[in-house]
């Protein structure tokens, strides 16, 4: 078995490509070499992602909400650090999301959402 000091280096490139309607990601493991390029279904599939991650972001904090008020522990820690990635994501502001996670009281965290679901 390798060590991970054995293992060869791979590297990996993103590029946001603008010039096109569609936000068409083209993903390399190694210049040299390519992948394949996606089909059309997988196309979709990654701007449906996009077009609704919005939607997924709120879903997935709903589904936190619920396991905040059920966790204990490192697990509640765990927990919060998710949803603040989420709320960074949805575009709540970091001067609002502090004070919550601080706070460590689901129930704010249950009136965002509500505020969220309400806005969108």
């Amino acid at each position: 078995m390798a060590t991970l000091a054995e293992l060869p280096e791979i590297s990996i490139i993103v590029r946001f490509d603008l010039e096109h309607e569609h936000n068409n990601f083209v993903d390399q493991i190694h210049p040299n070499i390519p992948m394949a390029k996606r089909s059309n279904y997988q196309q979709k599939a990654i701007k449906n992602y996009y077009d609704n991650r919005d939607a997924i972001m709120l879903q997935r904090l709903g589904d936190m909400l619920s396991d905040l008020y059920l966790a204990e522990g490192k697990a509640r820690k765990r927990i919060w650090d998710r949803a603040a990635t989420a709320l960074q994501k949805l575009g709540v502001k970091p001067e609002r999301i502090g004070p919550i996670v601080a706070s460590d009281n689901p129930t704010l965290l249950a009136n965002l959402y509500k505020q969220l679901l309400d806005s969108k």
